[in-house]
C-alpha cells in the first residue's frame, strides 16, 4: 500500500509543488490547506519552504497558529512523520515541536547555494535509508535559516542523538551553532533542515540525495523510530 504524502500550503508557501512531486515520487501525494483542520488522513505531513503569512512578526510565528498546525501538532505527538523543510523547519520551532529558534544570518543576507551535508543520525524516518556521517549535497536558501540553542540545550540535542544533519567544513551558510542544518525531536518522527531537499530530486538538478529523504519516509511511515 502506497505511502500518502500531505504537503502544507500557506499564504506565501512557495516551494509547495517541488515537494508534493518529490513525494509524488515515491508515494501518494495531495496539498493540505492551512485554513482546514483536516491532515486527510495522510501518513506523512511536509511543510515546505516560502514565507507564510510573508514572514510578519517573525519567521513562522503566525503559520503556527493556523488551523492546520493544530492538527499537526496532535499528528506529531501521536508518532506521526513530520518534516519541515526551510519555512517548515521555522514553524516547527514556532510550534515547540523543535528544539532551538532559526535566527538571521550573520551575514544579515540571502542566500542561495549548494551545500554538503553530513549526516548526523539515522533513526528519523527520513534519514533511515543513509549512513551516519555520509556526505550529500542540497540546495539551501534562505535569510533567516542561522540555527541557534544555548550551550546547556545544545548538549542534550548531541546527548539525545537529534542533530540531524550538520554543515561540512566550509559549507556553512549562515553561522548556525555547531554547523546544525537540521534537527529532530527526541522521539525522532519530527525532523526539521534548512537546506532544501525536494530540490535535490532529479539528475538534471545536480542531486539525487534530497529524493532520498522521501523515499526513506516512505519505507518507514507508521514504523515506531
Amino acid at each position: 500500500m502506497s505511502v500518502r504524502f500531505g504537503v502544507v500550503r500557506f499564504p506565501g508557501t512557495c516551494d509547495e509543488i517541488d515537494a508534493l512531486r518529490a513525494c509524488a515520487a515515491v508515494g501518494d501525494a495531495e496539498l493540505l490547506w492551512h485554513g482546514d483542520a483536516d491532515l486527510k488522513d495522510v501518513d506523512v505531513v511536509v511543510i515546505p519552504g516560502g514565507f507564510s503569512y510573508g514572514d510578519y512578526l517573525r519567521v513562522g510565528a503566525l503559520a503556527r497558529f493556523s488551523p492546520v498546525m493544530g492538527e499537526v501538532v496532535k499528528f506529531a505527538e501521536s508518532g506521526g512523520a513530520v518534516l519541515g523543510i526551510c519555512n517548515g523547519f521555522q514553524i516547527l520551532a514556532e510550534s515547540g515541536l523543535l528544539p532551538g529558534a532559526l535566527l538571521p544570518n550573520l551575514s544579515l543576507r540571502f542566500v542561495c547555494r549548494e551545500v554538503d551535508l553530513v549526516v548526523g543520525t539515522d533513526r528519523t524516518p527520513f534519514t533511515s535509508g543513509f549512513d551516519v556521517g555520509e556526505t550529500i549535497e542540497v540546495p539551501a536558501k534562505h535569510r533567516c535559516g542561522r540555527f541557534y540553542v544555548p550551550d546547556d540545550q545544545l548538549a542534550e540535542l548531541k546527548a539525545n542523538d537529534q542533530v540531524l544533519f550538520r554543515y561540512a567544513d566550509g559549507h556553512n551558510p549562515n553561522g548556525s551553532v555547531d554547523d546544525i542544518a537540521g534537527v529532530c525531536n527526541v522521539a525522532g518522527n519530527v525532523a526539521g533542515l534548512m537546506p532544501h531537499p525536494e530540490h535535490a530530486v532529479d539528475a538534471l538538478m545536480g542531486s539525487l540525495d534530497g529524493l532520498r529523504m522521501f523515499a526513506s519516509a516512505a519505507g518507514r511511515a507508521g514504523v515506531a523510530a
